[in-house]
């Protein structure tokens, strides 16, 4: 029995995706695990310079807590075609796929099943479909006139050139489109993030943790955002505009970005408190922004606040470590 009503199973039809969603969700959870499982052991080689992975583009912002507000914004949604779009272009570059078959297919976490629906409906067109034996959903667009929406929506707003390849090379080669005289696709390459890309782009490929590292009798809070990428070319862009660190993982062949300094983390707060998350990580974030104003506050100096402070932590990302390292 599936998750909720309305999702059907994958059909055979769309088995030639299944590979590619595989993979996806292959690297994503081999990513997120093994930061889960091994986040303090590896921040401790960072500190002792032992690592095998190799931090570029080191931030130099200080450690100085910048206040923030401690009201949360309303949580919006996007106001209008222009906003969907750049979050519609955040969401796939992040976790969409245009395939030979004519097909958009966007993957979801299970638990983001009313984000997929929002999507559909926003479009008018595709079909939701859970993965057998994974933790996920996909929403698959076919409908030739749901791809043109599509196309219109992102046109100028899409930043990966891989899925820039993907349209040209598996979507505007088809008759229909040529007949539509869509040749004009074109990528953003405005380095300015003030809009909603960088929130569906996090929605997607984005999580928020709350570290706590245990030595000389004290225990240190960070609070990192990361953005894990097969290449940097989007992360560079994102680590320009809110500060932090890009690292290289040498054993799965991977980048990440993390905010790391808490100057950085005021600007993931500033960002986000204006273009809000729309999939269940929004409610990770609110906990993580929580643990800013502990901070902020210094109440993270006393029990009472550092308790507070591994309880969030506690119930973040549902597979986070409950230790103190």
């Amino acid at each position: 029995m599936w998750l909720c009503a309305g999702i059907t199973s994958l059909s055979f039809k769309y088995s030639h995706c299944l590979e590619v969603i595989v993979i996806k969700l292959k690297q994503r959870s081999q990513s997120a695990g093994k930061f889960i499982n091994n986040s303090n052991e590896k921040l401790l080689k960072l500190t002792n310079n032992w690592t095998s992975e190799t931090l570029r583009y080191k931030s130099t912002e200080s450690e100085h807590i910048y206040n923030i507000s401690i009201h949360v914004p309303k949580h919006l949604k996007p106001k209008h075609d222009i906003d969907f779009g750049h979050y519609l272009a955040g969401l796939i570059d992040g976790d969409g796929h245009f395939s030979k078959a004519l097909q958009l297919v966007l993957v979801f976490n299970e638990l983001d099943v009313s984000l997929a629906y929002y999507i559909k409906s926003k479009l008018g067109y595709g079909n939701i479909y859970k993965v057998k034996n994974k933790k996920a959903i996909i929403l698959v667009v076919s409908n030739r006139s749901g791809l043109l929406k599509i196309l219109n929506l992102i046109n100028g707003k899409l930043r990966s050139k891989n899925k820039l390849n993907q349209i040209n090379n598996n979507i505007l080669v088809n008759d229909y489109f040529k007949k539509c005289a869509f040749t004009d696709f074109r990528l953003n390459d405005d380095i300015n993030l003030n809009n909603y890309w960088l929130s569906g782009f996090s929605d997607a490929d984005a999580s928020f943790q709350i570290k706590l590292i245990h030595r000389n009798n004290k225990t240190e809070v960070r609070l990192n955002f990361q953005i894990d990428q097969k290449k940097d070319d989007l992360l560079i862009l994102i680590k320009n505009f809110l500060g932090g660190n890009i690292g290289y993982r040498k054993s799965q062949d991977t980048y990440y970005y993390g905010s790391t300094s808490f100057g950085s983390a005021k600007k993931v707060i500033n960002y986000f408190d204006r273009f809000h998350l729309l999939s269940s990580k929004h409610v990770n974030y609110l906990k993580w922004r929580k643990a800013y104003i502990i901070i902020q506050n210094k109440d993270h100096l006393t029990d009472l606040g550092l308790n507070k402070i591994i309880k969030l932590k506690k119930t973040m990302n549902r597979n986070n470590s409950d230790q103190i390292d």
